[in-house]
């Protein structure tokens, strides 16, 4: 079932490209006023625009749901790895041995 969502998803990446690239930008209606010739396209002067338009519009949303079906899939595989809990050793603690008073013999005379 992945690997038929992955076609999916490289299938409609590549029919969004394609399809930006068909289209013709904004300005594109002025070089057609001159008479460039761009208005007489294969689905006419207006229709290309909205087949295009809503072509690109359905493959993008195939695109977005494969991106989810995707993510689905790669959250339900990624299981959380715990850790084993190791006992940590510790050195033994010494007993504090009491300071020594200090003796009398170096002691500074006042």
């Amino acid at each position: 079932m992945e690997f038929l969502v992955w076609v999916l998803h490289i299938l409609a990446a590549v029919a969004v490209v394609g399809l930006v690239l068909l289209q013709h930008g904004k300005g594109a209606d002025m070089g057609a006023a001159f008479g460039s010739g761009a208005s007489g396209s294969l689905f006419g002067a207006t229709g290309s625009a909205n087949f295009l338009s809503r072509m690109t519009a359905v493959l993008a949303t195939v695109f977005f749901l494969t991106s989810l079906g995707l993510a689905y899939f790669s959250a339900s595989k990624a299981k959380p790895e715990v850790a084993p809990v190791v006992p940590v050793q510790t050195q033994p603690q010494l007993p504090a041995q009491p300071e020594a008073e200090p003796s009398k013999a170096n002691a500074i005379p006042k």
